[in-house]
């Protein structure tokens, strides 16, 4: 599409874009899939993956095996589908391979059948951003198949590749009739990258930057307008963090500000096992941790007072002719019996006073709406301080 073609094909109607937490489709998960993987771990507290299936039906039940591929992402679908959604982007930290290499210097490591990649396409997920801290926990060969799985799928990916330039370049979404959508993924080192998966000019790896400061929000700018078109929606997602703990560091507020003055409409963070702070910066939306979306803790004990079994679905609305937040709607979820279900009313007010806490220093507010979901909107006093509790 040329420049002109692609500006004329830009309409005043929103590009509506699905985001979430982390997707972790390995281990249990994996093993309730109609095509399950060796089972065996190389964890020092749990050998086997099917244990993990067994440790949350002792919690809440029996889970079917094998569930078809469509099963995990449960009341999600319907929403997606009421939403109608135009681009579905999730961060995957799981390796898709049957590769045995894993990385001997973990503690964890993720990964699922490639045939079980049909769950993928169950949900109809456009984009996979790849620059977090599993996708090499097993190695390179995993990492290769894990490219082959997806671009066979269907499914864009972001954030890891062949080489630097493959692993920095962005996935190219197009909205027949509205634009494009540009989803660039980065990794920082404090979610537990290790060094040595940083992609180079001649080893494989992950999209990884080296700190997150004003200079790299620049950098990064930069590297974005020397790809985008004018229209273009420009999506920034960030591996970024610890798993536990709402406090966000001064310095990674101004660099989320830094990555919306240039041009980014959603700054899309993530790591943490809970949801954290969602602000409206400017025209810009940046989510600072999306909490797990999907993952096999259930029976796990530790940390429950961060409720990490809620999650969110992220719902924006955005203007492609100015890259303008619209409207962002969050859709509460809860992981039960490795199934994505619909928040109970109680649930949704606890996670309703939880944002508004931490939006609260950010300037941003979060109402429940008629139908259970939450809507952010921004207010007009701040206190720049960082949000924790």
């Amino acid at each position: 599409m040329s420049v002109v073609e692609h500006s004329r094909a830009l309409k005043s109607d929103p590009i509506r874009l699905f985001l979430c937490g982390d997707v972790m489709l390995g281990r249990g998960i994996d093993q309730i899939l109609p095509f399950p993987g060796n089972p065996a771990l190389h964890e020092s507290w749990m050998h086997d993956a099917r244990d993990y299936v067994r440790l949350a039906e002792t919690a809440h039940g029996a889970i079917p095996q094998p569930a078809p591929f469509d099963y995990v992402w449960g009341d999600a679908l319907s929403e997606l589908d009421r939403a109608d959604v135009d681009m579905r982007v999730i961060n995957l930290e799981t390796s898709i391979t049957s590769s045995e290499k894993y990385w001997r210097d973990k503690e964890i490591h993720y990964r699922m059948h490639p045939r079980n990649a049909a769950c993928l396409n169950a949900a109809r997920i456009d984009c996979c951003c790849l620059a977090n801290n599993h996708v090499l926990d097993w190695g390179y060969d995993g990492l290769a198949e894990t490219l082959r799985t997806l671009d066979a799928a269907g499914i864009a990916h972001a954030g890891a590749g062949r080489d630097v330039a493959e692993a920095a370049a962005p996935a190219i979404l197009n909205v027949p009739g509205k634009g494009r959508v540009l989803v660039f993924s980065y990794g920082s080192r404090t979610s537990g990258i290790p060094k040595e998966w940083g992609a180079s000019c001649d080893r494989p790896g992950v999209n990884l930057i080296e700190d997150t400061s004003e200079k790299m929000a620049r950098r990064i700018g930069h590297g974005i307008r020397e790809l985008a078109l004018p229209g273009d929606v420009i999506v920034a997602s960030i591996h970024w963090g610890g798993n536990w703990g709402y406090a966000i560091r001064d310095k990674e507020i101004e660099f989320a500000h830094g990555l919306i003055e240039e041009g980014v409409a959603v700054v899309y963070g993530h790591s943490s096992h809970h949801v954290k702070a969602v602000e409206i910066h400017g025209d810009g939306l940046v989510l600072y941790g999306c909490g797990d979306f999907l993952n096999d803790y259930e029976g796990i004990c530790g940390y429950e007072e961060f409720r990490s079994e809620l999650t969110l679905m992220y719902l924006a609305a955005i203007d492609p002719g100015q890259g303008r937040l619209m409207k962002v709607r969050l859709v509460p979820m809860q992981v039960h019996r490795f199934r994505l279900n619909r928040a109970s009313e109680a649930d949704t007010v606890w996670l309703c006073g939880l944002l508004n806490e931490l939006g609260a220093p950010l300037g941003t507010r979060v109402g429940v709406a008629s139908d259970r979901s939450l809507i952010a909107t921004a207010i007009h006093v701040r206190d720049h301080g960082a949000p924790g509790i």
